[in-house]
């Protein structure tokens, strides 16, 4: 049995589930890219990065009985999760990789779709990762990719300094496992100069009020994340009370709100 292969932000059972709502507030904006890629029924696609399979179950849906879904990710703990959440919903066309997307290469398939998502932001050789992701689509496969364009987006209002520190000491954590929080100012140049088409691109940054659904999301990152730099010593415990205190005020505010960190979606063509 392989070792289990953690992530900046962890694979234990809260970011499984924090991973799950993050899917389900971001999945309008998913299949609307999905569908403008042309994903459909009998494709095979794969999912770069798949986590515990969040995507991959709708994919799955997507691909139907005559296609399948390629899921690949480092974390075998994850994949186990999405083994057993494709079996429970009655999905037998996704198959699994176990590889470390810095260290390993995909699987050796012709895919006509692929999909990745806060993936390239936290690989030590992101433009090596692009390159076996177009290797791995036919001439005329379609990339789907969502990664952060301008993390420092991420603002609430009322306006706070312990709020606005921990969104830094995020973006350096990432940094300091080999990952990049803005990555996709890169990969918007890198995918030209790899042989695609960009077939759309737009810049996706939400406001969100307390009481509104796409809360939920930073919301829960915000608890998980402060925990996660405590247990990486990258802040101590009174300083992560300071930060959550700050978010939990907001929460409470008359006309508070937030500016989700701004993503970039590209849809592009291997040419």
């Amino acid at each position: 049995m392989s070792n289990e292969r953690d992530y900046v932000l962890g694979t234990h059972d809260d970011e499984l589930n924090r991973l799950g709502l993050q899917h389900a507030v971001w999945r309008p904006h998913c299949t609307s890219a999905w569908t403008r890629a042309g994903f459909t029924a009998g494709q095979t696609l794969l999912d770069v990065g798949c986590g515990p399979g969040w995507a991959s179950f709708d994919l799955a849906q997507i691909a139907r009985e005559r296609g399948r879904v390629v899921a690949v990710d480092r974390s075998r703990r994850f994949l186990d999760a999405l083994e057993a959440g494709a079996s429970a919903r009655g999905l037998a066309n996704i198959e699994t990789h176990e590889r470390d997307l810095d260290e390993q290469g995909l699987p050796d398939v012709q895919a006509d779709g692929a999909w990745a998502r806060w993936v390239f932001a936290f690989v030590r050789e992101p433009r090596l990762l692009l390159e076996r992701t177009i290797g791995a689509l036919k001439s005329g496969g379609t990339f789907v990719v969502h990664e952060y364009v301008d993390y420092r987006t991420w603002r609430l209002s009322p306006r706070s300094e312990a709020f606005e520190s921990f969104v830094t000491e995020v973006m350096a954590s990432w940094r300091e496992n080999g990952g990049e929080p803005d990555i996709a100012l890169d990969l918007g140049r890198w995918l030209p100069e790899l042989g695609c088409e960009i077939v759309s691109e737009r810049v996706i940054c939400e406001v969100a009020r307390p009481d509104e659904w796409w809360w939920e999301w930073p919301r829960a990152f915000v608890a998980i994340g402060l925990q996660r730099l405590v247990d990486l010593g990258r802040v101590s415990e009174a300083r992560a009370a300071e930060m959550r205190a700050a978010f939990a005020a907001a929460e409470r505010t008359n006309g508070a709100f937030l500016l989700t960190p701004a993503v970039l979606e590209i849809v592009a063509r291997k040419k």
